[in-house]
């Protein structure tokens, strides 16, 4: 059993997600091998500063990376977005064995058989759609029938979007694959056109392949979490079984990352980076309290719409309230949140990717007293 102290915890977890490196020097210096090493990005569009995903890229390749990069990636397919995240596309054969045995293997819940009759009972819009897109594809939603005979029943805001929620079934299948974006809709193919072709593994070495990737993105992670909607936290078998000073439970590390200088930086982050996405983690390591609070009433928000976490060593020091006025040309900061008063070379380093961010999102940075250069 291995015997970590929280510093060494953290600094784990931030040298796994590629946050260690000093500014503008030795960092990444290709998108591909970012994606790959962190495994999946999150693909949400919010734009109040960028999009997370170029967020997440800018904080680990720097001034280098342009935004286009990531479209040309997705275009060409190298990139393929699959449950909400960006992924390169040769990972995808670690679904197939999964894709293949929908709704689920063994014996199936309650949900997954609703679900699987629901499919069944539109089955001819399903079909229509494989031959639309076998036909003309790739296509977006808006030009795929939409021919569903029993509606999606939900509690929540899904409640009747058929066809939104049968595509999502279908790419659950392996039959279409999302693959890319035309405006605000979503662009689709037949899987076999995006993803590689078989052989794949089957479920359990998938499975295992899956988790080891994840906990060399990660660093550190719980055994076992309950299962989230989208990309989950935990390690599963991977690893080595580790015990964390000071915080109950146990862990698993990937050995891989015990040896090494660490050489912390500053860095600001997107609310959906990985570093940070584990809440329960978050608290655990890192003492840090954190919400994304866009979704919140304005006078009920602590730090902001868009709070970007601010990492700085192995801590997570505050946060960062910044809004990208493009109409106006102005990265305006409203407010530098400080978890405890910054010292000198903290203040001095936050400051530094402040402006980094504002000259790389091509805008004028308006700061608040105290920190301007």
């Amino acid at each position: 059993m291995l015997e970590l102290s929280i510093e060494e915890a953290r600094r784990i977890a931030v040298r796994a997600q590629l946050l260690d490196a000093p500014p503008r020097a030795d960092r990444p210096a290709d998108l591909m091998a970012v994606v790959r090493h962190l495994t999946v990005v999150q693909a949400e569009p919010t734009s109040a500063v960028a999009p997370s995903a170029d967020l997440v890229l800018w904080s680990r390749l720097g001034p280098s990376y342009d935004p286009a990069d990531l479209r040309d990636a997705v275009e060409e397919q190298r990139l393929v977005e699959h449950q909400g995240f960006y992924r390169p596309v040769e990972d995808m054969t670690l679904f197939r064995a999964e894709m293949a045995a929908w709704p689920g293997s063994g014996r199936l819940r309650d949900w997954e058989v609703a679900r699987a009759a629901w499919v069944e009972a539109n089955d001819a819009c399903r079909r229509e759609v494989l031959e639309r897109l076998r036909a003309d594809g790739p296509l977006p939603t808006g030009e795929l029938p939409d021919t569903c005979e029993v509606s999606w029943k939900s509690s929540g805001w899904n409640d009747n979007r058929n066809l939104r929620m049968l595509l999502q079934q279908m790419v659950g299948r392996g039959e279409i694959a999302l693959v890319g974006r035309r405006g605000r809709d979503l662009l689709w193919d037949l899987a076999d056109r995006v993803y590689p072709g078989g052989p794949w593994p089957d479920e359990e070495e998938a499975r295992r392949r899956r988790d080891e990737m994840r906990l060399r993105s990660l660093g550190i992670a719980r055994a076992s979490l309950p299962e989230p909607p989208d990309e989950p936290y935990d390690a599963g078998g991977a690893g080595e079984p580790a015990v964390v000073d000071g915080v109950r439970g146990q862990w698993r590390v990937d050995p891989s990352l015990l040896d090494g200088t660490f050489r912390g930086r500053a860095a600001l982050l997107s609310p959906l980076d990985r570093l940070v996405k584990d809440r329960k983690r978050l608290v655990e390591l890192f003492g840090f309290d954190y919400q994304l609070e866009m979704y919140k009433p304005a006078a009920k928000r602590r730090w902001g719409y868009y709070a970007l976490p601010v990492l700085y060593g192995d801590r997570l020091v505050g946060k960062l309230d910044a809004t990208a006025d493009r109409a106006e040309g102005e990265l305006r900061v409203d407010a530098v949140h400080e978890d405890k008063p910054f010292d000198d070379a903290t203040h001095d380093a936050v400051l530094a990717e402040i402006l980094d961010l504002a000259r790389w999102l091509g805008l004028e940075p308006v700061l608040p007293a105290g920190w301007r250069p």
